[in-house]
């Protein structure tokens, strides 16, 4: 059971978090992969470096200071776009709001405490949810692109209207 509050909270804190501060769901869609490259090539490395500077902070885990940094990019960029999804675009900003919450829980999880970790390996729900990573990560992708895309036309078109005008 606690693996589902677990999933629960992945999973819903960003889809609530990026429409209550109506920040750019798509953009944190690709901060958070972002977040997952700072994971796999800076992440150990910190580690090792604070370690190294403050041998005291050795209960500061590596799985924390993973986590960290899957999810400061996101943070930033929630921080960054606070307030920019206009109202009337905020339900079609849930599509990669959700796509946010559903990857951040496929690359939060190998992060966990090995305890948390096996009891969310072990669920049924678990085992679904990794068989449909695949759709997850490729929908999620092509959805904040689209996204992206249609924001800069947008603007484009914004911006020209303006300099014929001027």
């Amino acid at each position: 059971m606690p693996h589902l509050i677990v999933f629960g909270v992945i999973v819903l804190a960003p889809i609530g978090i990026l429409t209550l501060l109506r920040s750019d769901a798509a953009l944190a869609f690709l901060s958070l992969c972002l977040g997952y490259v700072l994971v796999q090539f800076v992440a150990n490395d910190a580690v090792s470096l604070v370690t190294a500077i403050f041998p005291k902070a050795g209960t500061l885990s590596e799985s924390t200071v993973k986590i960290i940094f899957l999810w400061l990019p996101v943070v930033l960029t929630i921080l960054a776009t606070f307030h920019s999804v206009k109202r009337t675009r905020l339900i079609l900003n849930l599509l990669p709001a959700i796509g946010v919450g559903l990857l951040g829980l496929l690359l939060v999880e190998p992060l966990l405490s090995p305890g948390l970790r096996g009891a969310i390996d072990n669920s049924n729900a678990w085992r679904q949810f990794q068989q449909a990573q695949t759709l997850i990560v490729g929908l999620s992708a092509l959805i904040s692109l689209v996204f992206l895309w249609l924001q800069r036309r947008s603007h484009q078109k914004g911006e020209g209207s303006k300099r014929h005008k001027g």
